[in-house]
């Protein structure tokens, strides 16, 4: 059995490790790191491998990002404290934790397509102390009208475009961090602002390689 410090030694070792690659630059994603036990966000046979730089099956064919891939996102979507967030795929909740630290718990909601792993990613939040997000079960494609307007909505699932819905439930000024490719199973991380206009300002960031998001806007279950 690995001990509460063995972990926590491991958790450390990465964020140094995160830093030294330029994954992880600015501190408050590096705190956000170290206040989450990724552990708790694993399945049971794969907590002595949490801290590897790899993604991790959590079930129901979805997986767990590599944290590197994850501290890229972060940065670039550059959250403020108290700032409303949409993440479009729950998961086994790690991302939604990182969240909470970087904006607040009630500020985050977070969408499942998968019933299972919707409960299960609410379970972890709450037994790791941010049981203050929000997790809803449905199609994230279309995102989450009943709490728009969002200053963030980031995707940790890819899609074939921008799903029409989500520009729509931006604040002013509000930005989309998604995988987008015409590739199942390989992406451009995508960032992307709201203009005064209501048009999107889109860059093309990191290649990545994400598990589809599946959806009326994105890609067909089949």
């Amino acid at each position: 059995m690995v001990r509460p410090s063995d972990f926590a030694a491991a958790r450390d070792r990465l964020v140094r490790e995160l830093v030294a690659e330029g994954d992880i630059r600015s501190p408050r994603v590096q705190e956000a790191f170290i206040q989450v036990p990724r552990e708790e966000f694993v399945r049971s046979g794969d907590r002595s491998a949490a801290y590897a730089d790899v993604p991790l099956p959590i079930g129901e064919g979805q997986t767990i990002s590599a944290p590197s891939m994850i501290a890229i996102m972060l940065e670039e979507a550059r959250l403020a404290p108290g700032e409303k967030v949409l993440e479009i795929g729950t998961g086994s909740g790690y991302h939604a934790a990182l969240l909470a630290c970087l904006v607040g718990a009630e500020n985050v909601t977070s969408i499942e397509r998968i019933p299972a792993l919707a409960v299960w990613g609410q379970e972890n939040l709450a037994r790791s102390g941010f049981g203050g997000v929000t997790v809803v079960q449905g199609d994230g494609s279309l995102g989450y009208p009943a709490g728009a307007p969002y200053d963030c909505i980031l995707a940790t699932a890819g899609s074939p475009r921008i799903p029409e819905p989500w520009p729509r439930q931006l604040a002013a000024q509000g930005r989309i961090v998604a995988p987008i490719g015409a590739s199942r199973f390989g992406q451009d991380l995508v960032i992307a602002r709201l203009r005064p206009a209501g048009s999107l300002e889109i860059r093309r960031g990191t290649p990545c390689a994400f598990v589809p998001l599946v959806g009326e806007q994105a890609w067909p279950s089949s």
